[in-house]
C-alpha cells in the first residue's frame, strides 16, 4: 500500500510541476512586483466586472495552504464532518497580529452513533502561525511555523482531535503561482490524558488551483505515522476541496478517503474574512 501510495504521490507531484510551469510560462509567477500585476475578468481569475490585482485575490483566498490572516483582520472558519459514524461541528477564530503572527482558537463537539459513547467538547485547542520567510528571496519558498495545544476535552473522546489534552508543532511551507499554490507541511502532535500518551508525525503535501469565475480547487494527500499502533494506526488520507468564492466568503466541500481502512470523510465549511 505504501508503494503504491509513493508512487502516486510521485505521480500527482509530476502533474503539480508541469501545472505550475505551465502557469509560469502563461502567466508570470508571483514575484515583488506581484502588487501591480492586475488580473483582468478575460484571464478567468474574477467574475465580477472589476479589476482585481493578483495580491487583493491572494489576500481573500482564505482556504489557500499558505494563507495568512492580514494585520488586524480575523478570519471565522464554521465548520461540520460526518465520518466513521460521527457527526462533528465546529468553530475556528483566528486574528492577525501583524504580517507575521496570527493566533487562533477552535472549539468542537461531536455526537457519537458508533455505540462507544464518545459525545462531547473535544479540547479547545489555542495556537498560532509565525510567517518565517514571505518568500521574497530567490527562490520564492513561503515558510510557517506552527504550534499549539488543546485543553478541556472530554475523557470519553479518544480520537486525538478530541482527546483530552494534545501539542503540537510544525512547519509549512511551499510557493504560490497564479493559478496554483503547492505547499508541504511537516507536524508532530503529541496526545495526552488519564490513560495513554503517543505522538504521531504528519506529512502533508498539497495542491491549491485557482480556476475561473472565483473557483477553487485542492487535493492532497496526508501521510499518518504512530509511535503506537494500539492506540493510533497508521494512515494515509487522500483531501479533495471544492471552492466558490464570494467576496470575502468561501463556501467549501470536501471528501477525504482513507486507503487502511478505507473509510471517508465529507464535511462542509463556511469561511468568512473580516
Amino acid at each position: 500500500m505504501m508503494k503504491n501510495l509513493g508512487l502516486f504521490a510521485v505521480a500527482v507531484c509530476f502533474g503539480f510541476n508541469a501545472y505550475a510551469a505551465g502557469v509560469v510560462l502563461s502567466d508570470t509567477s508571483v514575484n515583488d512586483e506581484v502588487s501591480e500585476e492586475t488580473l483582468e475578468t478575460k484571464n478567468n481569475y474574477s467574475s465580477s466586472g472589476t479589476h482585481q490585482t493578483l495580491e487583493s485575490i491572494l489576500a481573500k483566498d482564505t482556504t489557500d495552504p499558505l494563507f495568512l490572516t492580514a494585520d488586524n483582520h480575523f478570519l471565522s472558519d464554521t465548520y461540520v464532518n460526518f465520518v466513521d459514524e460521527k457527526f462533528r461541528v465546529g468553530e475556528y477564530l483566528d486574528y492577525g497580529i501583524n504580517d507575521n503572527f496570527v493566533v487562533h482558537a477552535n472549539l468542537l463537539y461531536q455526537w457519537d452513533w458508533s455505540g462507544h459513547h464518545e459525545n462531547g467538547f473535544s479540547a479547545t485547542e489555542f495556537g498560532g502561525v509565525y510567517r518565517m520567510n514571505h518568500g521574497n528571496g530567490s527562490s520564492r519558498i513561503i515558510s510557517d511555523a506552527l504550534f499549539g495545544l488543546k485543553l478541556w476535552g472530554s475523557s470519553r473522546v479518544r480520537t486525538p482531535e478530541y482527546a483530552d489534552s494534545s501539542y503540537y508543532a510544525g512547519l509549512r511551507f511551499g510557493r504560490r503561482y497564479v493559478g496554483v499554490t503547492l505547499s508541504g507541511t511537516v507536524k508532530s502532535t503529541w496526545v495526552f490524558d488519564n490513560e495513554r500518551g503517543l505522538s504521531y508525525l504528519n506529512f502533508i503535501p498539497e495542491a491549491y488551483f485557482r480556476f475561473k469565475y472565483d473557483w477553487r480547487g485542492g487535493i492532497g494527500l496526508d501521510f499518518r505515522k504512530s509511535t503506537n499502533t494500539h492506540l493510533l494506526e497508521d494512515q494515509e488520507w487522500l483531501n479533495l476541496k471544492l471552492i466558490k468564492q464570494y467576496g470575502n466568503t468561501q463556501y467549501v466541500g470536501h471528501l477525504d478517503y482513507e486507503f487502511g481502512s478505507g473509510k471517508f470523510q465529507g464535511g462542509f465549511n463556511v469561511k468568512v474574512l473580516f
